[in-house]
């Protein structure tokens, strides 16, 4: 008999584990989705501009290749749109519980007691297995800047637009200036009568060869056999052939400063606001920002880049120590609390130990998938399976197909979970694979915690990661018998 599966999120990854649980012929699942619609990161961050920098048909499932992208690169509603699409046509959509937050997931020594909060009152579930799926960029970061309270305009992170605010004529403040404010910044600037852009380190901004795709290229995607296939393919292997090796410091690490330093200067005349915007690391270190209408902007007469510190917020705008700037809105991109796996949620496994006490030094699991002392329950999108290089719903399937391996052996046996002595030979491997990737150069990025510690990306090719996630799983977990539980 199947187990049953409660699946946390609603986004890429819920959704691809409830199309593959559909696919197998599963139906005793329930996918938990705290907001009103799916979409997860794509239904959260809708501020104008907002897109991704994985060409459209590499950013999609393999079992699903969406011939009906306009785009090179999607824009936001494309990809809310290609989810909703797949939702429909696996008809996975009426196993979502919308409006339903999960609060805690306790194991009581055979299942997980999953509760939630659903149409105002509470309500506790018992799954043989849970698949964690909220990602990694869910909880908007707001900085801590003394008088933010005391602000007298409109004030919103840019995962929470207000779209209700218009932006025309106004004096905005943006805060921030990584991936998601190089995006929204050309057409806040298009609107706005004054845009203060406050950049605390410059990002390394190489150019976005966006295009459209006409009718006859999508005819050609949708009937010609084998061509999106080939198009994909390519897509995939030139990053994993010259983007990755530039991550690790390879062959390509000094292509990929030229290219940003040439990108650059071409788009940036003035050599004043040149340095400003001429990052101090190597490339890589953050997140390579991938635009070019981002540069344009910030030379356009009424936008100007302030790179002094920030002292507080009054009410009337920014003060730096250079003196106030007045603005009548704030826009914070200040990105996400992206080390804090699965929080808010309380998550305790055998012996009522605390997730959040044994990741207090940092979020760790086998092949970023598997905890110890935690059976049968499941990570997508976990710690250190982020990508700089390539489409994360490639790690994702690879994670899905591990934990449908999975499934057949708890079918068979009951609960599992991962082998400490896996696990500890798992991070002296990831460790070691860390200390060649660019991560560690001395800058500061969300991939990291505030001790400095890569939490979040995956140091090697996917090529890798595959294979390590297509073997046998039988070897790491070991099956979980009577087992007492401090769970009440």
């Amino acid at each position: 008999m199947a187990p049953s599966v409660a699946i946390i999120g609603a986004g890429f990854g819920g959704l691809c584990m409830a199309i593959r649980l559909r696919r197998a012929g599963i139906g005793s699942f329930t996918v938990f989705e705290k907001a009103a619609d799916l979409g997860g990161t794509w239904r959260d961050n809708s501020y104008p501009g907002a897109g991704c920098d994985i060409p459209s048909h590499l950013y999609s499932y393999s079992f699903e290749k969406y011939a009906s992208w306009t785009r090179r690169y999607p824009a936001q509603p494309e990809i809310l749109a290609y989810l909703e699409h797949c939702a429909d046509k696996y008809d996975v959509r009426r196993k979502i519980r919308f409006g339903a937050e999960v609060r805690r997931a306790a194991f009581d020594g055979r299942r997980w007691q999953v509760t939630s909060i659903h149409d105002g009152g509470e309500r506790t579930e018992a799954f043989d297995v849970v698949v964690m799926s909220v990602g990694q960029l869910n909880r908007p970061h707001l900085p801590e800047i003394p008088g933010m309270s005391d602000f007298e305009g409109v004030s919103f992170h840019s995962a929470r637009w207000n779209h209700d605010h218009d932006l025309t004529g106004r004096r905005v403040a943006v805060i921030g200036s990584g991936s998601s404010a190089a995006q929204l910044i050309p057409a806040v600037a298009e609107r706005a009568a004054h845009l203060d852009v406050f950049q605390r380190t410059p990002n390394w901004v190489i150019p976005k060869p966006d295009a459209t795709f006409g009718p006859l290229a999508r005819l050609a995607f949708h009937y010609v056999p084998g061509l999106q296939r080939a198009y994909r393919e390519w897509i995939y292997r030139y990053a994993e052939a010259t983007l990755y090796p530039a991550l690790a410091e390879g062959w390509s690490a000094g292509l990929l400063k030229k290219r940003a330093l040439d990108h650059l200067r071409a788009q940036v005349p003035d050599p004043v606001l040149r340095a400003k915007l001429t990052p101090g690391y190597p490339p890589g270190c953050k997140r390579v920002v991938i635009d070019s209408a981002f540069y344009p902007a910030l030379t356009r007469p009424d936008v100007d880049v302030v790179t002094d510190p920030i002292v507080r917020i009054g009410p009337k705008g920014v003060e730096t120590a250079e003196g106030l700037r007045e603005a009548d809105t704030i826009v914070y991109a200040t990105g996400f609390l992206s080390t804090e796996f699965l929080a808010p949620m309380e998550v305790t496994g055998l012996g009522g130990r605390s997730l959040a006490d044994q990741w207090r030094d940092g979020a760790h699991a086998y092949l970023g998938i598997s905890v110890p002392g935690f059976p049968s329950l499941f990570l997508l999108y976990g710690p250190n399976t982020n990508l700089g290089h390539n489409s994360i719903i490639y790690m994702i399937e690879c994670q899905v197909r591990h934990v449908m391996a999975c499934l057949a052996r708890v079918a068979e046996e009951g609960p599992i979970e991962v082998r400490p002595d896996a696990m500890a030979a798992w991070a002296r491997q990831l460790d070691a694979a860390m200390a060649r990737m660019v991560w560690g150069e001395g800058c500061r990025s969300w991939y990291k915690t505030a001790e400095g510690r890569v939490t979040n990306n995956w140091p090697g090719p996917t090529t890798l990661y595959r294979r390590l996630t297509a073997r046998p799983p039988r070897g790491a977990y070991r099956t979980v018998e009577g087992v007492p539980s401090s769970v009440p």
